[in-house]
């Protein structure tokens, strides 16, 4: 490989334009960075393809860092004219926020619960009060102090032991979540010499007060694949491994109940479920499996008085259904019918208290909280009056409460917590995010849900929200999201963020696409494996609408996704790119085929059910004709944005990188590609609360920069 750190034509044109007093205009000829075409045969299944930029998978050797900061220097000088809005739009963003904010406070085992953010702080106060929200504040965890050496820091995972003395919590400063297991003495503030290492960041608490169970990840592959037993203050290298997760397929994780009667060890792969449970007053003892794996069968296990609750699609019930067993028997056929499987109404989750079960259901589309008296004497849903909504339950650890708390958010109306007393019927808004300024009023916007065709006649919806008095005109810029993926539904959700497009007269659209589970499962099963071509078809066919019906226009629309959500973006760009003047690529999942047959990357075994095996010739095939990054070819793509993290452990930095070098191999015409690497961060991005929104920024900076908006 030649020396890429050898100063590049390129680099020089940069040091050039930057002794001059040039214009934008004139600064807009810089060349973009060219990587290196060093080409690598992939065969398998008789089929040769050649990958020119495979090498930039060499992560921290010096031609694959060269690269990305001559990119990140490209996407810098480039986007120079624009350093001011961002800037702006940073100020902008955080100015509407409440920077010395709480949490509601939740109580669980004696103690209010709080989460706290002070001005100017990028990260939360983690802290209780005894009994009563009049009693001293105890801190538990400062972030702000515990992150002050780190360019990245994530704590997670926060685990106070049954008698209130201890905490264990999971620590990441690198952003490839691999988290250190620390323990905490609540009553001393001293924190434990003994660390355990590569860990999920979570653990559980057996009843003893001393012993903790957790999952510790394989280092190569980052699958989570081991439960361990540690006591409390031994040396972690004598830890008992008591559970090991042989099908590479799936992950293992380890929780107690909200019984506290049982601990629980779960594994899961995308199609199939298995649990072992023991008395979490006996941690010495054996798990004993719940209801053996079976591929296919999907379920999750609530324990309430002598029985266990179970959510599950046995027996073809593809929306869920809610069964129950006795504790004491608790194979499949031991389980029998609560609320059976309706075709029309998606079973998301339950939520058990002593004297109530509230179920969380989607029926065409929207969320829906039932509510249910365990002695059969009330049935109820909670109303909501739009389509544009998102409501969900929240903290509700106390099993013997007649309290239950949501969250309720629309794309207009700010994120609420709720308090609902399920015997008197009355909610008590307990907070509403406060969106700071004079110019917020949710009054000025208006959203709606509509419906795009797809090629196959299969109806699309689409929830938008514009400000009042926008006119269908075809002018509007536009930005529509998608995502798309593993299930995973984006409901219709309030962003202060997102007030800054909207203000300068963007629309922004969700498309609720196959492949989320936004119409039922059947929406997840139609956009998956074989039919995985229909996600980005929807997408495609939401945009079509949308420019119809005059929202917007091609000159006027512009796309973004992150993650599987990127693979969109990829394969829209491929498929479509005539349609959009921009896209917007975050951390995309772009190099499909390579990544699923390479199960030494992280995540990539447990993907299978998901994409399908290309180790298998019929998955091979399909897979190949949609990755974006073997469908590049020689088209007018629209301008381009991609960003990701250098430590990103679930879409390897390489996969954007070598997407973009032929991206610009290939592409014609003039219109730009940035790519921009977040050195210091991973696949979430930055971990500070204000360092995200310039990553936000930058985003929308890409948007009105396009649009010719300049403030």
């Amino acid at each position: 490989m030649k020396n890429l750190l050898v100063i590049s034509v390129a680099s020089l044109i940069f040091a050039a334009a930057c002794n001059t007093n040039e214009t934008s205009e004139k600064t807009m000829s810089l060349t973009p960075p060219k990587a290196d075409k060093i080409p690598k045969q992939l065969t398998i299944h008789d089929d040769v393809r050649i990958d020119n930029y495979y090498w930039l998978n060499q992560k921290d050797e010096p031609e694959v860092i060269d690269y990305l900061e001559r990119e990140n220097d490209y996407y810098e000088k480039m986007t120079a004219h624009t350093k001011q809005l961002k800037e702006d739009l940073f100020e902008e963003m955080k100015s509407r926020i409440k920077e010395d904010d709480a949490s509601v406070p939740y109580f669980y085992n004696g103690y209010y619960y709080i989460t706290k953010f002070e001005t100017g702080k990028d990260y939360p106060i983690y802290t209780r009060k005894k009994g009563s929200l009049e009693a001293a504040e105890e801190v538990l965890f400062n972030v702000n102090e515990m992150a002050k050496d780190y360019s990245y820091y994530n704590l997670r995972g926060i685990n106070v032991s049954l008698d209130n003395k201890w905490a264990a919590f999971g620590v990441d400063t690198l952003s490839r979540r691999k988290y250190t297991l620390h323990i905490k003495n609540l009553e001393t503030g001293e924190i434990l010499p003994q660390t355990i290492e590569l860990t999920t960041g979570s653990s559980t608490w057996a009843n003893d007060n001393r012993t903790l169970f957790y999952t510790r990840k394989d280092e190569q592959t980052l699958r989570s694949n081991e439960i361990f037993r540690h006591t409390r203050g031994s040396d972690p290298a004598k830890d008992v491994l008591i559970f090991t997760e042989e099908d590479e397929t799936f992950n293992t994780y380890v929780y107690k109940t909200k019984s506290d009667k049982y601990l629980v060890i779960g594994c899961s792969s995308t199609l199939t479920s298995e649990y072992h449970i023991l008395d979490a007053n006996a941690p010495m003892g054996t798990f004993k499996v719940f209801q053996a794996r079976e591929r296919g069968l999907e379920y999750g296990i609530s324990h309430f008085g002598t029985d266990f609750y179970i959510l599950t699609n046995k027996d073809d019930a593809t929306n869920f259904k809610l069964m129950k067993t006795s504790e004491k028997k608790t194979s499949q056929e031991n389980w029998v019918d609560v609320i059976p499987h309706r075709n029309d109404v998606l079973m998301e989750d339950i939520d058990i208290f002593k004297e109530y079960l509230v179920v969380s259901e989607r029926s065409n589309g929207l969320n829906k909280i039932r509510i249910k008296r365990w002695d059969e004497t009330a049935d109820y849903y909670l109303p909501f009056d739009n389509e544009t909504y998102t409501a969900y339950t929240t903290q509700n650890p106390e099993f013997d409460n007649k309290v239950l708390r949501y969250g309720y958010n629309s794309l207009t109306t700010p994120a609420s917590v709720i308090d609902f007393n399920m015997e008197t019927q009355e909610k008590t808004v307990m907070k509403e995010v406060e969106v700071l300024g004079d110019k917020f009023d949710k009054n000025n916007y208006a959203s709606e849900r509509v419906w795009a065709t797809a090629e196959d006649g299969t109806k699309i919806p689409i929830s938008l929200v514009y400000r009042k008095g926008m006119k269908k005109d075809g002018k509007n810029p536009l930005l529509i999201y998608g995502y798309g993926s593993y299930g995973a539904t984006i409901d219709p959700y309030f962003s202060s963020s997102r007030l800054s497009l909207l203000d300068r007269g963007f629309v922004f659209a969700i498309a609720h696409i196959r492949g989320s589970e936004y119409l039922g499962r059947q929406w997840y099963e139609d956009g998956k494996l074989l039919n995985k071509k229909n996600t980005f078809t929807d997408f495609i066919a939401a945009s079509k609408y949308l420019i119809a019906e005059k929202y917007t226009s091609k000159d006027h629309l512009y796309a973004s996704g992150g993650s599987a959500g990127g693979l969109l973006m990829g394969a829209v760009l491929n498929m479509a790119p005539e349609i959009y003047n921009g896209v917007i690529a975050s951390v995309p999942f772009v190099d499909v085929l390579t990544t699923m047959l390479d199960d030494s990357i992280p995540l990539t075994t447990g993907e299978y059910d998901e994409w399908g095996n290309p180790n298998l010739a019929e998955y091979y095939h399909y897979i190949k004709s949609y990755s974006p990054y073997d469908n590049v070819a020689a088209l007018e793509y629209p301008n381009i944005f991609v960003t990701t993290g250098y430590h990103d452990s679930q879409v390897q930095y390489w996969e954007p990188a070598k997407w973009v070098a032929k991206l610009r191999e290939f592409k014609k015409g003039d219109n730009k590609i940035f790519f921009h690497t977040n050195m210091d961060a991973g696949h979430g991005g930055a971990s500070g609360r204000f360092e995200a929104l310039k990553e936000v920024a930058m985003d929308y900076a890409f948007l009105l920069d396009l649009e010719s908006i300049k403030e």
